[in-house]
């Protein structure tokens, strides 16, 4: 038998009992829980625009204000599927504080999320900044610029590409004008005096009309025994060009449409662009049908985000740097931004609009190596004096400048580029090592990259220039970090450019207030004088004056 003291004892569980006074859903949440940071933030936005998006009439709506909260802290539990939120509505304490009860079901929160917030999500986004920048957490004069790419919820098997459609439109092309040789070739006198038309301007109706001609002289010509079975399969080539050429080029066309600038796109989300997304740590992975994500942070919170279709970060910076002035009615005075950004032509925008740079160039690390600098082919390693506008080879010998001549990149920027030639390279010990040209080493530089490079070189090596280098992954990479790994936001579940900026637009904001929570626990435990919990002696004390008017109510009704 057990000692009296050794005896298990079991806390009550009475999961059927029935509370007189059940406790309300504000005693359940913790004062520094985060839904009350998204209720107290959302409570101070202005939402006048959203509310006007109502047209009225008809029965009465979900409250906007009270919608908005559910998705925001719904993003930032990690919730990001509609139907899951209303599920939340439902089973979680802390949405049905949020909500106030209400219960919005799934197509009511899509609706909202995808129609109503369409205009109006950048207006809130900003006003959330704002605040932020009031209350001191972040400023709108640093910032840190990347870009990531964000999988879209379309197929990743159905895709379009451009290089293909115009091989088939070549080879579409050479089959006709092959089809039609043939045709003049077996044809009558009166059938050859048909000129092949003009595709110099080419269409569906044209196409359609040239093998309407080729099938009729086919089927009209008389031909050899021995020539019969070439005509057979010329007619079979010509009756499929007469059923689908056509309509092929119509799709074809379209498709060129949707394009665009683009090099390719899902048939299953036409705004998404199939881009290479690194799968692992290693980097590994495939082509899929994406967005291109460019976020520019302070202190770890997201300032401004973007959305583009383009791969590549370098022709985004002055979209991305544009939307924010309009976003904030001012530029920042500094950014700080990877290798992916450095180009003439983003250097000279920088400049244009005084905002100081700190933007590395591709070579920058690079180059500063003892393996570089022995390399005397390289042309960042040649003297250059600047009085008499000549290089110096690793010999010495002057190189002179022989011309210019201009290009011009994707972006339509205008580049100046400057060509310089040896003056005599025959004999010469190091020409092996030095160059491979046939006669004299002609080099071509862009002088006025070369001098941004020099400027941003000089910035980068500075102590400020090592403070914001050290920071930039600090910054913008650990904010990518918390909101795709952590959170789990890596594939989108809205398709269309308009959608996924919302959903994103979503997401950055979730993630501001997740960190202004933390933030704000934090200078709570720094500071414990200025931590100003509720005591309980005010909830006991309605308790019991709640408790008393029952005790007298069922005391007269005995």
């Amino acid at each position: 038998m057990k000692h009296p003291r050794n005896r298990v004892v079991f806390k009550t569980y009475t999961p059927n009992q029935i509370s007189l006074l059940p406790p309300s859903l504000e005693e359940l949440i913790d004062i520094n829980h985060p839904v009350r940071v998204v209720n107290s933030v959302i409570d101070k936005l202005e939402l006048s625009q959203l509310e006007q998006s109502y047209k009225g009439g008809g029965t009465s709506s979900f409250h906007p204000r009270m919608l908005l909260k559910v998705l925001v802290y719904g993003y930032l539990s990690n919730i990001y599927s509609s139907r899951q939120l209303e599920a939340a509505t439902k089973e979680s304490i802390y949405m049905m504080w949020l909500s106030g009860m209400s219960r919005p079901d799934h197509n009511t929160i899509n609706r909202f999320r995808g129609q109503r917030l369409k205009d109006n999500l950048k207006e809130i986004f900003r006003q959330v900044v704002l605040l932020l920048v009031e209350s001191g957490h972040v400023s709108l004069k640093e910032i840190y610029t990347d870009g990531t790419k964000l999988e879209s919820a379309a197929n990743r098997y159905t895709f379009v590409w451009g290089r293909a459609i115009e091989t088939n439109k070549k080879k579409m092309y050479k089959q006709l004008e092959e089809l039609w040789t043939y045709t003049q070739k077996i044809a009558s006198e009166e059938s050859k005096s048909i000129e092949l038309p003009s595709f110099e301007v080419i269409d569906s109706e044209k196409i359609a009309k040239t093998v309407d001609q080729i099938h009729q002289v086919l089927k009209q010509t008389q031909v050899e025994e021995t020539q019969k079975a070439e005509k057979k399969k010329v007619q079979a080539k010509a009756t499929y060009a007469q059923r689908n050429w056509s309509s092929k080029w119509i799709d074809y066309t379209k498709s060129e449409e949707i394009l665009g600038q683009r090099s390719s796109y899902s048939k299953t989300d036409p705004d998404a662009t199939f881009m290479r997304l690194k799968d692992d740590h290693m980097q590994n992975g495939q082509l899929k049908p994406a967005y291109n994500w460019q976020v520019s942070t302070a202190n770890q919170y997201v300032t401004h985000y973007s959305i583009h279709q383009t791969t590549t970060d370098t022709t985004l910076l002055k979209e991305h740097l544009n939307s924010f002035q309009e976003q904030y009615q001012q530029m920042p005075e500094s950014i700080t931004a990877d290798a992916g950004y450095g180009s003439e032509e983003n250097y000279e925008f920088l400049e244009e609009k005084k905002i100081e740079a700190f933007v590395k160039f591709n070579l920058f690390h690079h180059e500063q190596t003892d393996k570089f600098k022995a390399q005397i082919n390289k042309i960042d390693n040649l003297f250059y004096n600047q009085k008499q506008n000549c290089f110096y080879c690793p010999m010495g010998q002057k190189m002179t400048q022989i011309g210019t001549f201009t290009k011009k990149t994707d972006n339509q920027f205008q580049q100046t580029i400057t060509k310089y030639q040896a003056q005599n390279c025959e004999g010469c010990p190091l020409r092996g090592a030095c160059h491979k040209q046939a006669g004299n080493r002609i080099i071509e530089v862009n002088m006025n990259l070369r001098l941004h490079k020099q400027k941003i070189r000089e910035k980068l090596n500075s102590e400020e220039g090592i403070k914001h280098r050290k920071q930039r992954p600090q910054d913008v990479e650990a904010t990518f970090g918390q909101i795709k790994s952590n959170h789990n936001f890596k594939r989108l579940r809205l398709k269309g450019l308009v959608k996924v900026e919302i959903e994103v637009g979503l997401a950055c904001l979730a993630h501001n207030i997740r960190k202004k929570a933390y933030k704000d626990v934090k200078n709570k435990e720094n500071n414990p004088k200025s931590d100003r919990k509720p005591t309980k002696s005010s909830n006991n004390s309605t308790i019991l004056k709640i408790s008393k008017n029952y005790l007298e109510f069922f005391q007269k009704v005995a």
